[in-house]
């Protein structure tokens, strides 16, 4: 797959229609639920987490 290129004098624009308030409710939802999501599984990750204990480096 290659990079698309525009022909001289031709611009490709794209304008998605405006969000309604019921969309932006809901992505604005979404994104406070995954970082709760994402906060939980790096605490569980934390906790879980162990430390091996050092050893003496031999001479």
């Amino acid at each position: 797959m290659g990079i698309i290129r525009e022909p001289k004098g031709v611009d490709f624009i794209i304008q998605s229609p405006p969000l309604t308030d019921e969309e932006r409710k809901e992505i604005s939802d979404f994104i406070k639920m995954r970082k709760l999501q994402r906060k939980a599984e790096k605490e569980t990750l934390n906790k879980n987490k162990t430390r091996a204990p050092k050893t003496p480096i031999k001479a």
